[in-house]
């Protein structure tokens, strides 16, 4: 098996907020096998010349089927064009260094199938399937006038599915599960881009949530709740709930229930940045639009809540559509309040715990995969230089194989 040597590479050592002095990475295949020690002869040296070689990053929260914010023309989208316009959203993910993309609703396995067989050149993809939504809940996309049913059903580009009453709970969380889903989404609150439901408006009943719990534990796994509101998040936190997506409304106390109860936050700002800015250019009716300034006035002070409760906080951009060009600006957002060890910790080794891969992903350290990015740039001098790879991305290594290399870039 050839092995490449990554040489005069500086590694960012998170205990220390420093890089490593320049040393050496060696990768046989698609594993590291050995830091720190010097390569075999029979390496192919690749001088990284002083440069960051860091973990590839990990976006926690992401929906790869969001081609367009218009949820409802995402979702009637044939499924074989929505699959073509998947590719294209994950080949850009990777021009960005993200390796890995944990999908919070809509992808299936046969976009996971398609990068592990080399037909989508994009980040390996965790699934949770389509995101549970209750009848009036957030992803059901009709207005109050259309009396249909769930019309939209499983269709790729449909983030998620209408499910009601506990047996069906339990057999939808069965079928993803048996489809390839690693983890169960609910929406437990009420959402930004939905029309019927307000942000405080709790979802579905707890007999329904505990459900979903139960299936997941069963199954080894895990429930992801998209949260705004204190009272659902300390409800879900109550219920079993093991992943808080958004939590802008979140208060001391519940982080700290959280914390104990040994959950993980995932906070997004960067997605009411953007709606803030396009959404209405973009189409996001009145009511939407009143909903982003109530979690986005919070959302930076929830940070600072979630940190000092000693809730872990994975990254997540969870934008959509046309605003997927402000995925850089999360990480602005998020170093107002924390530390660059705690942001590239968050991108890397938490968000590889959610993605129930500790140790495969998210880490420079022998028998993990190899997947890394090299950045022109010191991390923790400034880490938004992470959100600007037309600027700071080198190189992307994913799976051992040089996926994309970056001509020298312009100064930021």
């Amino acid at each position: 098996m050839t092995a490449t040597a990554f040489i005069n590479a500086r590694l960012p050592d998170l205990e220390t907020g420093r890089l490593t002095e320049p040393t050496t990475v060696v990768v046989e295949g698609d594993r590291i096998a050995s830091v720190g020690v010097p390569a075999p002869a029979a390496a192919t040296p690749y001088d990284i010349a002083g440069k960051t070689l860091m973990p590839g990053l990990i976006d926690a929260h992401f929906h790869v089927v969001a081609h367009s914010l218009n949820l409802w023309d995402n979702a009637i989208a044939p499924d074989s064009l929505a699959a073509f316009r998947a590719g294209a959203i994950m080949r850009e993910k990777l021009d960005q260094g993200f390796t890995t993309v944990r999908d919070l609703g809509g992808a299936d396995l046969g976009l996971v199938r398609a990068v592990q067989e080399g037909h989508i050149d994009g980040p390996d993809l965790v699934i949770c399937g389509k995101g549970l939504s209750m009848t009036g809940g957030h992803t059901d996309l009709r207005a109050r006038s259309d009396v249909r049913p769930d019309a939209l059903g499983w269709r790729l580009g449909n983030m998620g599915v209408l499910v009601d009453g506990v047996d069906e709970v339990r057999r939808t969380c069965r079928k993803m599960l048996k489809e390839g889903a690693k983890f169960i989404k609910v929406m437990a609150n009420g959402g930004v881009s939905s029309p019927n439901d307000p942000i405080d408006a709790l979802q579905y009943s707890d007999a329904e949530i505990r459900a979903m719990v139960e299936e997941a534990r069963n199954a080894n796994t895990y429930v992801a709740a998209h949260v705004y509101h204190d009272d659902a998040i300390r409800r879900c936190v109550d219920l079993g709930v093991h992943s808080l997506e958004h939590c802008n409304l979140i208060r001391p106390e519940t982080a700290r229930r959280a914390a104990e109860a040994g959950c993980i936050a995932v906070p997004t700002l960067v997605a009411y940045e953007g709606l803030k800015v396009e959404g209405a250019a973009l189409g996001l009716d009145a009511a939407s639009q009143a909903k982003i300034d109530v979690v986005r006035d919070a959302g930076i002070e929830s940070l600072g809540i979630m940190r000092d409760a000693g809730l872990p906080m994975a990254f997540g951009t969870d934008l959509l559509g046309e605003l997927r060009k402000y995925g850089g600006m999360e990480f602005d957002l998020l170093a107002r309040v924390l530390t660059p060890a705690e942001i590239i910790d968050s991108a890397t080794r938490i968000a590889a715990r959610l993605c129930q891969q500790e140790g495969e992903i998210g880490v420079i350290a022998a028998g993990a995969r190899a997947d890394m990015i090299v950045i022109d740039g010191d991390p923790f001098d400034d880490v938004t230089i992470l959100g600007r790879p037309e600027h700071h991305l080198t190189c992307v290594i994913k799976s051992g194989r040089m996926a994309r290399q970056f001509p020298k870039k312009a100064a930021a």
